[in-house]
């Protein structure tokens, strides 16, 4: 059940979650192996049969499974430092760095005392440090790194030339501090550098993926305010028509409510195609609608143009459709207007379209105001086209659209 347990846990995890754990589970695994390969054999094979140099070299193995376990335990942490997940407080470094200092002191000791054959003391100062120094390759910058190893080895050639250590021996040492030092940086920095990219790039697609979601969600509001708002308006305007004419005894009240159930029924359509994505605004329809209900609510409306909108592609049809969808609604909803006028001009770059009415009072929208202006921009800007709104004088609002051919 256990192995079965974890290789469901090994299978429920994704791809990069994968690489984070295969990435630490090496740093960890290579702190034992070069402690065993770099440390422990030499030291077996090199150590005099001697109490006091094998009671030195008992005590380093101790001290050096020490430092592995402890080194295991904070290096997932660094990572998380490293990554940006957490913050390791430096404190945590002081057992491992004493442990350092103990390893350092029980090889030199060896060496004073002549407790082991001639060469083999650079070995075992080439993995003494890893254990402290691949954690903290990921808590500091490399440059840092760098100045702190060379004082270090500076530390360690004067300590051992005062316990003997000369010419070649130093040189080894030399050497193995370069090695230990290289290996450090082009193992555990350029893992950790990788991971951190891949961890990024992992956040990149997520906010991508939501910034997906929220664009989805504003088209689905904007095209839902488009589709309802000029028919709810309609709606309420011949519900109001048909209460006044039953009031008064008319049978007209039974041909606008018709009207309102056949508007309802286009609304329900139009708002199935909206929620399954499929909804395009058709120019020459849309013109005839606006003039239609405008027609309909009392108001004279004026369209010239609606021949030429065949000759647009289908996007730029699109959106001055619901322009015109928008631009009707408002004037349905704002003002007292009596003459609209909706002119459609095509040339070979651009295609214009001004919807003017006589309508601007104190109910009229703000320039630019409202979801259904803002909408509107958003839509042309999507095809390089742009949206004017406002009043030009004489108590009339006019509203321009202009997209590219």
């Amino acid at each position: 059940m256990g192995i079965r347990g974890w290789r469901g846990r090994w299978r429920e995890r994704s791809k990069l979650q994968k690489i984070d754990l295969y990435s630490r589970l090496t740093l960890c695994v290579m702190v034992w192996f070069l402690m065993a390969s770099w440390g422990l054999l030499p030291l077996i094979s090199a150590v005099k049969h001697q109490p006091l140099p094998l009671a030195l070299g008992a005590a380093l193995v101790v001290v050096s499974v020490a430092q592995c376990v402890v080194s295991n335990r904070i290096t997932g942490p660094a990572l998380d430092h490293y990554l940006g997940k957490a913050v390791l407080p430096r404190r945590r470094l002081a057992l491992p760095l004493a442990l350092l200092a103990v390893a350092v002191a029980l090889i030199t000791a060896l060496r004073a005392v002549d407790g082991v054959q001639d060469g083999m003391i650079a070995f075992l100062l080439t993995q003494t440090p890893l254990a402290f120094t691949i954690p903290y390759a990921l808590l500091v910058p490399v440059r840092v790194l760098l100045l702190r190893y060379t004082a270090f080895t500076a530390v360690l050639f004067a300590l051992f030339a005062v316990v003997g250590m000369r010419g070649g021996e130093l040189a080894g040492l030399l050497l193995m501090a370069l090695i230990t030092c290289g290996m450090t940086l082009v193992t555990v920095r350029p893992a950790a550098w990788s991971l951190q990219v891949m961890w990024q790039a992992e956040e990149a697609r997520d906010v991508q993926a939501r910034l997906a979601v929220a664009e989805e969600r504003l088209r689905f509001g904007r095209d839902m305010h488009d589709v309802l708002g000029r028919n709810l308006a309609v709606v309420a305007l011949k519900s109001e028509l048909a209460v006044q004419l039953a009031q008064r005894g008319r049978p007209e009240a039974v041909a606008q409510m018709l009207e309102v159930q056949r508007i309802a029924q286009e609304s329900q359509k139009e708002l199935r195609e909206v929620v399954r994505g499929y909804r395009e605004a058709d120019l020459a329809v849309e013109l005839e609608g606006a003039r239609s209900v405008l027609a309909a609510a009392g108001i004279n409306c004026a369209v010239s143009g609606a021949d030429s909108a065949d000759g647009l592609p289908a996007r730029a049809q699109s959106a001055l459709g619901w322009v015109v969808r928008e631009a009707a609604t408002n004037v349905l909803r704002h003002g007292d207007p009596r003459t609209c006028a909706v002119r459609l001009s095509i040339s070979s770059a651009t295609a214009v379209l001004v919807v003017e009415n006589d309508g601007l009072g104190g109910d009229a929208p703000a320039v630019g105001g409202g979801s259904g202006i803002t909408g509107l921009r958003e839509r042309l800007a999507t095809l390089g086209g742009t949206l004017d709104a406002g009043p030009v004088g004489g108590g009339m609002f006019r509203l321009t659209a202009q997209v590219p051919r």
